[in-house]
């Protein structure tokens, strides 16, 4: 199971600019209409497709997160990607939801997403 993030714990780590990647695990139209800064868009059905090639350090943090603590998404790709090897997974239970509700910044639009 991956440890979970807060929304302040994660919006710090943003704002340091620390080095993680972070994955919206909805589907692209969701991605699409927004998405949390700089995350990439694999789909929680995406993740044994994508992951190789888009997170191919085992070693490095990654941050999974969905649309809200009701949507299963985020889990079910933090738990593929430690099946995959990942050691540094975390899952912002919470997700999209919550980060737009305490107000803070979304972007839009394509961005880097897994290739359809």
């Amino acid at each position: 199971m991956a440890r979970t993030i807060t929304r302040d714990e994660l919006k710090a780590k943003l704002d340091r600019g620390d080095k993680f990647s972070l994955v919206e695990a909805l589907p692209t139209k969701y991605y699409t209409d927004k998405h949390l800064p700089g995350a990439v868009n694999i789909p929680h059905d995406e993740i044994d497709e994508h992951a190789p090639i888009l997170l191919p350090d085992k070693s490095a943090e990654i941050v999974a997160y969905c649309a809200n603590a009701a949507c299963k998404n985020s889990g079910i790709a933090a738990r593929r990607l430690i099946a995959l090897g990942h050691a540094n997974v975390r899952d912002y239970h919470e997700g999209k939801a919550d980060w737009i509700a305490a107000g803070f910044p979304t972007e839009c639009g394509r961005g880097f997403q897994a290739a359809e």
